[in-house]
C-alpha cells in the first residue's frame, strides 16, 4: 500500500463496479468494499444471505467447486464462503456468510 494513492489508483475496481451494475443490475445488492490497501479488489459480501451470493456466483460463471468453505466464530454456527474471479481488470472476491444449521438431534427413545 502507498500512502499516495488517488481515486485514480482504485480505477480498476471502479470500473468493474461500473459494469456490474450495468451487467447484472437486477442481482440481489451486496455490502461493496474497496480499499487503498489491495487497491485492484473489488470484495461483493452477503451477510446472511447465501441465496444472493449463489445468484452472484452463477452469474459470474464461478464454478461450484472453486467455492471455498468454513465456519467461524466461538460456536462454529457461522460458515463464510469464498470465491474469486478476474472482471473487467479486477481481482473480484465474493463472499458469503450465513447460519450453520445445526444437525437434527433424534431423542432416544426410553
Amino acid at each position: 500500500m502507498s500512502e499516495n494513492l488517488t481515486l485514480d489508483d482504485l480505477a480498476a475496481p471502479l470500473r468493474a463496479l461500473r459494469l456490474l451494475a450495468t451487467d447484472f443490475g437486477h442481482l440481489p445488492a451486496p455490502t461493496v468494499r474497496m480499499s487503498p490497501i489491495f487497491p485492484n479488489q473489488l470484495e461483493l459480501a452477503f451477510h446472511d444471505d447465501l441465496s444472493g451470493f449463489e445468484a452472484w456466483r452463477e452469474a459470474l460463471a464461478i464454478a461450484p467447486d472453486a467455492v471455498r468453505y468454513h465456519t467461524q466464530g466461538e460456536d462454529g454456527l457461522t460458515c463464510a464462503l469464498h470465491a474469486g474471479t478476474e472482471y473487467a481488470g479486477a481481482a473480484l472476491e465474493l463472499v458469503g456468510y450465513g447460519d450453520v444449521l445445526a444437525p437434527a438431534t433424534v431423542a432416544a427413545a426410553g
